[in-house]
């Protein structure tokens, strides 16, 4: 655990720190910084309204970093629950801070040094985000606005400290100016911890162990007040026990944690997205952990009428390819670039234009080049069912066409829990980017083969950008199944290349129609309830239709190249089944059926 969790720590380390050097901008609207230096105040104490103080670190602009420059400045508020002193993981950005900006860095209640019990964005942690925004733009008289804080406020932050700004920014509709949040979440639920009703297993535990690890290193002022300090540390080791570890538990032993309910909709911004009216800028990935949520907070937003951009890209959650150039104007903008005239534009009010930075900025999987669109997707996609048919043996796929089937054809049988999926790009992506670069991260030949595959060749090549789903046909011996979808690239070597996937247990096909997306008939974004009371029976031998969401991805698949449809019974190490659900499924033979009666389908949404 100590290992992943120093790998998830460096990992991200390569994510937030913002790009070195101090070359003239070349980035259109960005403007010299206004001093070379910041000067750190450590420790401030702010008490919430339950008595629970919270330790905040405050970077201010200075001349020499000795002292900082006098006066009062907009404050970029972020919230870290990975130790407001650990360097990257703090989120710190200094560039920001150099132009003018007071940043303050928050530990949340029962992480760092902070007072309380950590519990994930819980209610009481969301409302100190109010508390610090009241704070920080004095419209709390309990607590005296800082003399450094001119009393407008932004959002800062990556990751943790991106979903909190969501959930803030919600709390404090026309008090917080502007929110930036690099990679995400939407729901809680189906974006990362539980995807298709399995447990993320490669990312969460690591995760989890890294906040527990961080929380409980001493406070930097122990010196000042040993007496406190210890209680801190005291209070967030008996907290493990109380919610890391019954969450864990809870979720593994099949207990409410397995299923969605409330304790994930607390938890999920996509449920409060609609309070968001603060100028938003996301940053996603094809590749992030939240690639799921990330457009459709997009899309809300756009439709509400809140002022948004949507930028994605082919990388993980912390991949080196987010900090390269970005285009705007034709000419390359770093991250922090853009964000700096975000900021400046909403929070300092200075003006400056952003209309060449269009609604939706994407690099589809496979191009060079961005492109640009007023909305996501970038235009109406044709969405078309490709069925599978013919024989899929391992290394021999079967067909994938426009035609669907019209004859009687034998099911492919799958061994169920065969374990799929540990050379394939799914581990690169569900370990936040863990052996980006290999031949496991590029190629899914040798894991395509442990399912069933179905081919179409694309003479012409083509162009896809928007959701995806699969509809298949499915029995199994046991009394419940699993099933991985994956949509892939096939070059004319073999090489597979995996542009986005989904899962689904057979158990929890239910769907709730009001929150699924449909076009021409087909579901192109099933949304399954996910709840204990929606599981349904499964019976062996009986066949059954089960939709499976596959994440949003733009992508171009080169002329002579084939559209793989890939379908295998696990995905290790992202997935594993909570325990009941586990044994259910034992020694089962899946059965995945594409015939005249039992057709199964992927739905891809091609560009024209």
């Amino acid at each position: 655990m100590r290992k992943i969790a120093s790998f998830v720590a460096l990992s991200l380390l390569t994510v937030v720190v913002p790009t070195a050097g101090r070359a003239a901008p070349v980035c259109p609207g960005v403007r010299a910084a206004d001093a070379p230096k910041v000067f750190v105040k450590r420790d401030l104490l702010v008490p919430m309204s339950d008595g629970v103080v919270l330790h905040a670190n405050v970077v201010l602009p200075s001349a020499n970093g000795n002292k900082p420059n006098a006066g009062s400045f907009p404050v970029l508020l972020t919230q870290t629950p990975y130790n407001k002193n650990s360097t990257g993981l703090n989120f710190e950005d200094d560039a920001l801070v150099e132009h003018g900006y007071a940043q303050v860095i928050v530990d949340v209640r029962g992480t760092g040094s902070s007072q309380g019990n950590w519990d994930s964005f819980g209610a009481r942690e969301q409302a100190d985000g109010g508390e610090l925004v009241d704070w920080l733009t004095g419209t709390n008289l309990r607590i005296a606005k800082p003399a450094w804080s001119n009393g407008t406020l932004g959002l800062h932050g990556t990751s943790y400290g991106a979903i909190n700004q969501l959930l803030t920014a919600a709390r404090r509709p026309g008090i917080v100016r502007s929110i930036f949040p690099i990679v995400p979440m939407s729901d809680s639920y189906r974006d990362i911890t539980v995807s298709g009703a399995q447990l993320d297993t490669s990312f969460i535990p690591s995760w989890l162990g890294l906040v527990t690890a961080l929380g409980l290193v001493p406070p930097t002022d122990v010196s000042k007040d040993p007496t406190s300090s210890a209680a801190v540390l005291v209070q967030h080791a008996k907290n493990v026990k109380k919610f890391q570890a019954a969450t864990v538990v809870s979720a593994t032993t099949g207990g409410d944690k397995a299923y969605d309910g409330p304790f994930y909709r607390l938890r999920s911004p996509i449920e409060v997205i609609g309070n968001v009216t603060a100028p938003t800028f996301i940053v996603g990935g094809w590749y992030d952990l939240f690639q799921r949520g990330e457009p459709l907070l997009f899309q809300r937003l756009q439709a509400q009428g809140t002022p948004v951009r949507l930028l994605m890209g082919p990388w993980t959650h912390v991949g080196s390819g987010i900090m390269n150039g970005l285009p705007t104007a034709g000419e390359p903008c770093t991250l922090s670039e853009l964000e700096l005239r975000w900021q400046d534009h909403w929070v300092k009010g200075l003006g400056n234009d952003l209309s060449d930075i269009q609604p939706v900025t994407y690099k589809p999987i496979n191009d060079s080049d961005f492109s640009t669109a007023p909305s996501w997707p970038p235009a109406a996609p044709a969405y078309r069912a490709l069925f599978a048919s013919g024989r899929s043996l391992p290394g021999v796929p079967g067909s994938l066409s426009p035609t669907a089937p019209g004859k009687h054809q034998n099911p492919a049988k799958l061994l169920q829990q065969t374990p799929s999926g540990m050379c394939s790009k799914s581990t690169t992506q569900w370990t936040a980017g863990g052996g980006e670069g290999g031949f496991c991260d590029t190629d899914n030949e040798t894991n395509d083969p442990t399912g069933a595959a179905y081919d179409l060749p694309l003479p012409n090549g083509a162009r896809i950008a928007g959701p995806i789903a699969a509809h298949l046909w499915l029995s199994t011996t046991a009394t419940d199944a699993f099933v991985t979808v994956r949509l892939e690239d096939v070059d004319s070597t073999g090489r597979s290349h995996q542009l986005s996937a989904g899962w689904n247990v057979l158990s929890m096909r239910a769907l709730d129609d009001a929150k699924s997306e449909k076009v021409g008939g087909f579901y192109v974004r099933p949304y399954h309830p996910f709840t204990r009371a929606s599981a349904l029976g499964v019976n062996a031998g009986t066949i059954y239709d089960l939709w499976v969401e596959i994440f949003p991805v733009a992508a171009t698949i080169p002329a002579g190249d084939s559209l793989r449809l890939a379908v295998q019974t696990s995905d290790v190490p992202h997935l594993s089944a909570p325990l009941p659900q586990l044994q259910r499924m034992a020694g089962g033979v899946l059965s995945v059926y594409h015939d005249a009666d039992h057709p199964s389908m992927i739905v891809v949404p091609f560009q024209n």
